[in-house]
């Protein structure tokens, strides 16, 4: 056949010959042709192979490459989008300035190639995948395009030749069809196959997919054709069913057809939630949802397609609903390739690869299109498919991607809302998801309850599976167009209304009264995540197009229909007066879309508010179960739900949380503060009172009894019934305040709470969810306002080390006219927050000296209420109110019980309110009213005003027979008949007062039982009669009498009348007198001076003089009542102690109040105790303290040390026997060998052209000076020449604190026994100082006897140098003794052992043989050299600063001396070999000794001459007389200058050489010109010239080093320079030895001062001055330039080297980091691992050296130690400082420890973003910085980063 010889021949002719064929006019053999080939290589049995993808690549190219094909294709791309997809985790940007759509994103390159400098942008890593949207002007401006799709590409590119994508046409829909076939025959049905795996054949199909996405990414040519094969409806019609005669495709096209069957989608039948009579009129069918029509059948009875039935035979509830397609859910009919490739990539549920694919053909606008309706007509079989999937996260993920590429953009949004009904569609798929998991609701009549909620302990709920479909719906619902179309469609509206009922009161919670309940469910957070997702989200959605005047309609029909809904709802609950008891549910949508559209209404488009409002009966039932959700928050913070377990908490703190109190507790307290502005007040206050269960605590009686509350919760209700009361009558949210109010309000009540940092402030301002809504964080609005409330407090850094963010707090104006504590308690969600704000509050009135004592709560002016408001003012002045507020006050004043400080502060709170709010209506000044109005005798009208100074005389209360008032009264009548009434003209009873006729019972008329339930009563009759319902269906009688009856059979109830003869202004009086304590504490002087604004901040007595003041200024009247009371000057009120449970409250809380002090006592003590030993312990500053451990106390000691020993307490000198040591730390470092001769740090690369060169480190300079010499000379000389341990060399620190050796022991023993978890390994050694904490790791023992070299060993001595020298001489040649052996040596041995093992067995084993002696002598005086240099560097590198600089800490070099030095006597230098015969004599020269094979000795020349100082001390005898010390300084300065001569002369030109060697030889012969460095350095050059080769070859290198010429300024310059490393040490070293003090000086000082207290001789003009010779110094000089003239076989230029070591250092540096932290992202975040070519997962820097690491890579492991542990060996000695690329973090590794150091990098705003979750722009913050280095340095990241713990080698 001709399609197999077709298939034998070579691909790339055979496309060419296709080709050719195809381009005739007359194809059709062409066309047969490649059909068989085709049929062929694609035949759907074969799988999908390489070898078809091979095949289609070269048909494609029709000839030509593939490759070359694809860069042919690209250059007719056309496109002017980016649209660049990406999968989850990808890191892009959102600019919020450009962004038109909230989701707008952008991919990096396009980002960083647009300007967006200034605006509000942030990165972030895609959670779910996106795309890019540059190009895009739907989504964004085009002022944020990037400089490449800012061009309108499309006109200029030339148009596609016919030819060049001939062949694509013509094989790709064979392609695509065959992918399809695959897909059809791959899938199962989850029923048959158990082990149906969708994933293998996904995998199979993977390189066909792969190569679609290629093409996709060829640019807009080829995806033009793409979108004409995708949406071609004749090819799909030609290929799907297959052609007749194929068997195989026959079955396959049946595959297809089962699978849209058994998805439910093909018959047409009605079924399922879009079931329902179609002819129903519009709306019938909604409203029947939640009416009776909401038929409940077994779901058992018909067959469910969905699957849902896995619930069991629980009743489901059937839904009739209409809407307007009956079709929506069931019908698919696919016409197109791309509607069958869509439907597979449902079955398949969103394989990563599909997605890419079709998002990546987004950018064609035909495409585009097409695809959105393909999807919207998809979009309730997804949504059905996401219900069942397991993998629903995944799928919601990769659904999101799609459909928010689709639905931001308003046009397409529009088109589809159009021609697709895609709002109809989503409502009804919302209703039929959440259908699948409805339960009746229990809420009021468990039994008869006919509505249904939602079952918030489904998955569909608990696992948020809706939010795909929700999160559309909010985005489509942003596009004004599409929220008109679905505020105009009233069927809608209704549909959305009956979704929403199915939120109203689910998760509905049952108050546990008899024992805890067993388990605690913890669906309330789906519950809230679902209210506000589903219900608030699209709410503010809606309520955003509602904002002006012209669509005012649209509100009046929200808020109708929520009015009907809410309606249907009470019925279908059954609810007609009372709440059920026990019951609470947090969850009212219904009323919360009723508020949030009357407010906005009102507040934005001018709506008359009565025009909305329903009657008197609906609105008091509307008010019932918001005041019922106020009334139980005080029931949970009154622990009257513990037994409710921990989960009743975090509901009500979730309620009042800042992403949920706009949505939630807002909309509620509005809503009540309507109700309570149109209904009547009494009846209101009552009902609060009653919800609240403190009625019977209203009374005047001090014993009552309580039905409902336990005594202990009756304080805390009733506290939370008048905060509650105070919130609702002074909130103004939704009353009158303006946006920017509002914000100021909110930011201001936060910031006092606590100061905040910025990101936590944005968090913590409630926002409308939706972000279009204005008071966008970020905006401007936001900005401007906290600058205007809050100071700005830059980040610090405490001595601790502890580091601060930068934080904004409240400034002072605004603690004296804004802290409003009303708000800061709406706002709060822990109660300790409000305490907080009021300690600020007082810490800042304290500090402004405005008050000193404890403050209470200031009160704060209101914003005037929105005229619709007015009503409510008229809660403030009613009598109900105003009884309460009397009794309250009378109470208080009679100390019963449960009164408190705070009632009486929120009484006070509401008279002044009520002052400061005068009803208008009400003209009554001081006529006392008619008779005709007193309905009771307590007041007259309702004016505050004027009831304030009513008197009021007798009242009558109903107590308990055994209380006082019954005792009282009898006695009294024993007494005399009748009380004298009292009569003052302000009395109620001045018009009875007639008819008293002495008849004692007349009065019980005056003096009524006031009953808030009785009154409450009586008004909701009134209101019901008043409306002209039948009051029989609505009045279900309840007797109120039974309700109230306590069980048990308490004491019977008797009526007393009690006399009280007080107004509340008398009693205010009285109250102030009370709380002064003093008597007469009000003169009458008072009144007059008086000024409200005085008493703006203060205590209660402030606040009741300002109550007072304010009373007296608006009236008259009261002024002259409140002069007459000031004026009776009352007798002093006994503490009526009226019942033993009073006297034994009183009791309590004075025993309370002492306890207090008592504390308060304790405290101050422990304080101060703690201040004095931080005094003494911590006194790291200065070591000027008289510690014992201070080495800068010169004191001359000549008695023995005495130490403290901090475990036992006792003092006593360190014995052979007990010996003492200090607390040290060991730790290995690297610091000095990672220092660099310049001062600027290396920078960090952030490009691929810079690199950090490692070989100009310290540390690498000595390997190789090591290395070198041993290469030429004798190794047991080499290491004695230089010193090791600049990396990986050991530091000891103490806190200077001393133990016993064997309490130490017990200590650690304890420790080891601990279980406790520490955050150190004691098995490793280590513990905590006992006394400071501070971390340490081993005990340094200190050696017996005096604690300096005092006394005798001080003595200058007249001796001449060359006796001293001999004498030093004569110490050496003494033998190392070893000692005796004692619990001391031990310890030496013991610590020694800990040194060797603190470092790793590289930084020891220098030598040829390791483990020699040799070996072991370098290891041990290195150590010594590595301390010392350290502390120099801790000093800044030189010594100027003196003795008492910070950076001396604790030192125990001293100790460490000792100790060392008693190891090191073990080791005798050979007396042929010792250095020092060598500098002091002329010895004969040697040469004969070394046969041929050995070699020579490291010249003198070349070795380091600090090293050989710390030998020379180290081996002689201890204690070294000072003499002696200055004897070796004296030699060792001599080859010190000697070498710097020579290193200079190096550095010369051959002609400056000849010059000065001729001068120094004229010099030569005049007196003293051994310390002249003239005649030095000529004999110097002059004998170095014999040595072939030391001056000669490196001629040109030192031209360009001597560029500049050498005056005598610049050389004597050099030579200090060379010599004051040496000096420095020497000087240190002395200091430690024998306590000199060191003096501090200028820097250019330096040399003459330390030359002085070495003690060498000489002026500051001269170094070569200091000289001091012991024989001839030309003798000497010759005799060490000889030995360099003897090497005559070594190369010169390495000699050359060896004698040029500059001994100068910079100090140690990190890395210079750039300023902005992107650059270090951008550039490391994507980069590729060294080791093993990956992009590591957890990219990481090491700010030493700049290393890129793996951090927890398990690709880079080895030895089973990951990558960051050991690069902290190898670069730090097990030290190590990573930068966390994609985290900004620093962490720090020491040995086997880490931890978390902070990030360096902080945004504008000084904070740290952790894992970059904000992704605002980071700069580098200096201080921090220098901080991180400095404890680098210092190696004090042990003792300043607290949370350490073990990496287990993990990292």
């Amino acid at each position: 056949m001709m399609a197999a010889s077709l298939l034998r021949r070579d691909k790339r002719s055979t496309a060419a010959h296709l080709k050719a064929d195809l381009k005739r006019t007359d194809n059709s053999s062409g066309l047969r042709q490649l059909r068989e080939l085709l049929d062929n290589v694609l035949h759907p049995e074969r799988g999908s192979e390489p070898e078809a993808l091979e095949w289609c690549k070269s048909l494609l190219a029709g000839g030509d490459g593939f490759d070359e094909f694809c860069r042919t294709v690209r250059s007719y791309d056309n496109a002017t989008l980016c649209g660049l997809v990406w999968t989850a985790n990808f890191v892009a940007y959102r600019c919020r300035t450009c962004g038109i759509s909230p989701c707008m994103s952008l991919c990096a390159e396009c980002f960083n190639n647009g300007d967006h400098t200034g605006h509000d942008f942030n990165m972030f890593r895609s959670q779910a995948g996106g795309a890019c949207d540059c190009g895009d002007g739907n989504v964004m401006r085009e002022s944020g395009f990037c400089s490449r799709h800012r061009l309108q590409t499309g006109e200029n590119v030339p148009s596609v030749p016919l030819d060049l994508l001939l062949m694509s046409e013509m094989v790709l829909p064979r392609f695509i069809i065959s992918i399809i076939q695959y897909l059809r025959d791959g899938y199962t049905e989850p029923e048959s196959a158990a082990d149906r795996d969708l994933q293998k054949v996904l995998q199979q199909l993977d390189l066909h997919i792969s190569f679609l996405e290629e093409l996709t990414k060829m640019g807009g040519a080829m995806r033009t054709v793409l979108t004409k094969i995708l949406t071609n409806q004749q090819i799909f019609k030609e290929l799907s069913m297959g052609q007749e005669e194929s068997v195989y495709a026959k079955s396959n096209y049946e595959k297809y057809l089962s699978a849209l069957k058994s998805s439910g989608l093909v018959s047409v039948e009605e079924k399922g939630a879009g079931a329902g009579a179609s002819d129903t009129p519009a709306g019938a069918g909604a409203l029947g949802l939640l009416g009776a029509a909401a038929s409940l059948e077994d779901s058992s009875k018909e067959e469910d397609q969905d699957g849902l039935q896995g619930v069991g035979q629980r009743k489901r509830v059937k839904l009739s609903s209409s809407s307007k397609d009956p079709s929506i859910m069931d019908t698919l009919k696919h016409k197109c390739f791309l509607e069958e490739l869509l439907f597979w990539t449902i079955k398949y549920e969103f394989p990563q690869k599909m997605v890419t694919f079709l998002l990546n053909m987004l950018p064609d606008q035909d495409y585009k299109i097409t695809f959105t309706k393909t999807f919207v007509q998809h979009y309730a079989f997804i949504m059905k498919t996401l219900m069942k999937s397991h993998e629903s996260d995944t799928m919601s993920n990769r659904i999101v991607h799609i459909s928010v590429q689709l639905f931001s953009n308003e046009e397409l949004a529009r088109h589809v809302t159009e021609e697709c009904q895609l709002l109809d569609i989503m409502v009804t798929v919302l209703l039929y998801m959440m259908e699948s998991c409805l339960i009746k609701s229990q809420l009021q009549d468990e039994e008869n309850n006919r509505h249904v909620v939602v079952n918030c302990g489904e998955a569909l709920l608990k696992n948020n599976t809706y939010w795909p479909l929700v999160s559309d719906f909010i985005n489509i619902l942003s596009h004004q167009s599409v929220a008109k179309r679905f505020l105009e469609d009233h069927s809608l509206l209704l549909l959305w209304m009956s979704f929403v009922s199915f939120f109203q009161g689910m998760n509905l919670n049952k108050r546990e009264l008899s024992e805890h309940v067993e388990f605690e469910s913890q669906t309330y957070y789906a519950a809230f995540a679902a209210e506000l997702e589903a219900c608030a989200q699209p709410m503010w959605g809606l309520l955003t197009h509602c904002k002006v005047k012209e669509t005012h309609e649209y509100t009046r029909t929200v808020v109708r229909y929520c009015l009907e809904t809410l309606q249907m709802w009470f019925d279908a609950i059954g609810f007609v007066d009372e709440p059920a008891l026990h019951q609470l549910t947090f969850h009212l949508p219904l009323h919360r879309y009723y508020a949030m559209f009357l407010s906005k209404g009102v507040k934005c488009q001018g709506l008359d508010l009565d025009s909305l409002l329903p009657d008197q009966e609906m609105l008091m039932k509307i008010m019932v179960h918001p005041l019922q959700i106020q009334a139980s928050l005080s029931e949970i913070h009154s622990n009257m739900w513990v037994r409710n377990g921990l989960q009743i908490k975090g509901q009500a703190m979730t309620y009042v949380q800042s992403h949920f109190c706009n949505s939630m507790i807002d909309p509620d307290i509005y809503l009540l503060q309507v109700c309570a502005s149109r209904l009547d007040p009494d009846y209101f206050i009552s009902s609060v009172f009653e919800r609240f269960k403190v009625v019977d605590l209203l009374t005047m009686a001090s014993q009552h009894q309580n039905a409902v509350l336990d005594s202990e919760q009756e304080r805390p209700m009733l506290e939370g019934a008048l905060t509650f009361l105070v919130i609702l009558s002074s909130l103004r949210v939704h009353l009158g305040m303006s946006d920017d109010e509002i914000l100021r309000a909110e930011i201001v009540s936060q910031l006092c709470m606590n100061d905040r940092t910025h990101s936590s402030l944005l968090d913590l301002i409630p926002e409308n969810p939706n972000p279009k809504s204005g008071v966008v964080p970020g905006s401007c609005s936001f900005e401007e306002m906290l600058a205007a409330v809050a100071d700005f407090k830059a980040p610090v850094f405490e001595p601790g080390g502890s580091m601060q963010q930068g934080m904004y707090t409240p400034k002072a104006e605004v603690w004296e006219k804004e802290f409003d504590p009303i708000m800061v308690i709406l706002r709060t969600v822990y109660r300790r927050d409000v305490q907080s704000a009021m300690d600020r509050y007082g810490a800042f009135l304290k500090q402004s000296g405005v008050h000193t004592g404890n403050p209470w709560p200031p009160y704060k002016e209101r914003t005037p209420l929105h005229p619709c408001y007015k009503g409510l003012v008229r809660l403030l002045h009613c009598k109900t109110l105003h009884i309460v507020i009397f009794t309250l006050l009378y109470k208080i004043w009679m100390d019963h019980q449960n009164m408190s400080e705070h009632v009486l502060c929120m009484v006070l709170y509401l008279i002044e309110l009520g002052l400061d709010n005068p009803v208008q209506d009400n003209q009554v000044e001081e006529e006392p009213c008619i008779e005709e109005h007193c309905h009771d005798s307590w007041f007259p009208g309702t004016s505050l005003l004027s009831n304030l100074h009513h008197v009021i005389n007798f009242v009558r209360v109903r107590v308990p027979e055994t209380a006082p008032e019954v005792e009282r009264k009898r006695a009294r009548e024993r007494e005399r008949e009748t009380p004298a009434s009292t009569s003052s003209e302000s009395s109620s009873f001045g018009q009875s007062s007639r008819r008293l006729t002495g008849n004692w019972r007349e009065n019980l008329r005056e003096a009524q039982v006031f009953s808030l339930v009785a009154e409450r009563r009586r008004k909701f009759q009134e209101i019901i009669n008043r409306s002209n319902h039948e009051a029989s269906q609505a009045v279900r009688p309840k007797s109120s009498s039974s309700r109230w009856l306590p069980p048990g059979s308490p004491p019977q109830l008797v009526t007393e009348i009690l006399e009280i003869g007080e107004s509340m202004l008398s009693l205010l009086v009285k109250l102030h007198q009370k709380l002064s304590g003093k008597q007469n504490s009000l003169s009458l002087s008072w009144l007059a001076e008086v000024d409200p604004a005085h008493h703006a901040h203060g205590d209660g007595l402030t606040a009741i003089e300002r109550v007072l003041a304010k009373a007296a200024a608006r009236s008259r009247h009261s002024k002259r009542c409140l002069q007459e009371i000031c004026g009776q000057v009352c007798p002093p009120i006994p503490l009526k102690k009226n019942s033993p449970g009073d006297k034994k409250s009183m009791d309590k809380e004075e025993r309370r109040q002492r306890a207090r002090e008592r504390q308060q006592k304790l405290l101050a003590e422990f304080a101060s105790r703690q201040k004095s030993f931080m005094e003494t312990a911590m006194d790291v500053e200065s070591p000027e303290t008289d510690s014992v451990m201070d080495m800068g106390s010169a004191e001359a000691l000549d008695s023995e040390v005495l130490y403290d020993c901090v475990i036992c307490g006792q003092s006593g000198p360190s014995t052979e026997d007990r010996p003492t040591g200090l607390v040290v730390l060991l730790q290995a470092s690297s610091v000095l060998g990672h220092r660099c001769r310049s001062d600027t740090p290396k920078r960090l690369p952030t490009t691929d052209e810079e690199h950090i060169s490692p070989e100009d480190t310290c540390g690498a300079t000595h390997d190789v000076r090591l290395s070198l010499m041993q290469r030429y000379f004798k190794d047991s000389s080499c290491l004695q020449s230089v010193s090791i341990g600049w990396v990986g060399g050991v530091y000891v620190q103490t806190c200077g604190h001393t133990l016993h050796i064997d309490c130490h022991k017990s200590y650690m023993e304890s420790l080891r026994n601990d279980q406790v978890l520490q955050g150190f390994s004691v098995d490793k050694g280590e513990f905590t100082c006992p006394l400071c904490r501070q971390f340490a790791n081993s005990v340094l023992p200190c050696r017996p006897g005096r604690g300096m070299e005092t006394g005798a060993w001080h003595t200058p001595s007249n001796k001449s140098m060359s006796t001293l020298v001999k004498e030093v001489e004569d110490l050496q040649e003494q033998l190392g003794i070893f000692p005796a052996e004692s619990n001391l040596s031990k310890e030496m041995e013991s610590v020694i052992k800990d040194i060797k093992n603190t470092t790793q067995k590289k930084y020891m084993d220098y030598g040829k043989n390791p483990g020699s002696p040799d070996n072991d002598f370098l290891f041990m005086y290195s150590v010594a050299r590595t301390n010392l240099e350290l502390e120099l560097v801790h000093r800044g590198g030189n010594l100027c600063s003196g003795g008492a600089s910070a950076a001396a800490k604790r030192s125990c070099l001293n100790q460490l001396f000792h100790v060392l030095a008693m190891h090191m006597r073990l080791y005798s230098i050979d007396s042929a070999y010792n250095p020092w015969t060598r500098l002091t004599q002329s010895t004969q020269s040697r040469d004969n000794e070394y046969c041929g094979d050995e070699r020579p000795e490291v010249p003198m020349l070349f070795r380091d001459v600090p090293s050989l100082l710390i030998i020379f001390i180290l081996t002689m005898p201890q204690p070294l007389r000072k003499e002696h010390f200055t004897c070796v300084v004296k030699v060792l300065y001599s080859l010190q200058y000697t070498q710097a001569l020579a290193a200079l002369s190096v550095r010369f030109s051959p002609e400056e050489r000849l010059v000065w060697s001729n001068t120094g030889a004229a010099k030569k012969n005049t007196p003293n010109s051994d310390k002249s460095w003239e005649s030095l350095l000529g004999h110097v050059i002059s004998e170095l010239t014999k040595a072939k080769d030391v001056y000669g070859t490196n001629s040109e290198e030192t031209l360009v080093l001597s560029s500049s010429v050498w005056s005598p300024q610049s050389i004597e310059f050099s030579l200090q320079q060379f010599c004051l490393p040496f000096l420095r040490l020497s000087c240190l070293l002395q200091h430690h030895l024998y306590g000199d003090s060191l003096p501090g000086c200028l820097v250019e000082e330096e040399f003459s001062l330390l030359a002085g207290c070495l003690g060498l001789a000489g002026s500051a003009q001269s170094s070569a001055a200091c000289l001091e010779w012991n024989i001839s110094a030309f003798d000497l000089i010759s005799q060490w330039c000889s030995e360099v003239i003897a090497l005559s076989d070594t190369p010169s230029q390495q000699s050359v080297s060896l004698l040029g070591q500059d001994p100068q250092w910079a100090a140690p540096r990190l890395l210079h980091l750039p300023d902005n932290y992107n650059t270090i992202f951008q550039f490391y975040h994507r980069k590729s691992c060294t080791s093993c070519g990956k992009t590591p997962k957890d990219p990481a820097l090491c700010l030493v050296c700049g290393a890129f690491v793996c951090l927890k890579g398990h690709c880079c492991k080895q030895q089973g130690v990951c990558e960051c542990v050991l690069h902290s060996q190898h670069c730090g000695a097990a030290t190590g400082i990573f930068l966390l690329i994609n985290a900004s973090v620093i962490i720090i590794i020491r040995g086997h420890r880490f931890c978390l150091w902070g990030s360096v990098y902080l945004d504008a705003h000084g904070e740290e973003d952790r894992d970059l979750r904000r992704g605002k722009p980071l700069y580098l913050c200096e201080e921090r910085y220098r901080v991180l280095e400095q404890q680098w340095v210092s190696h004090t990241f042990d003792h300043i980063n607290k949370r350490w713990g073990p990496h287990y080698n993990g990292l």
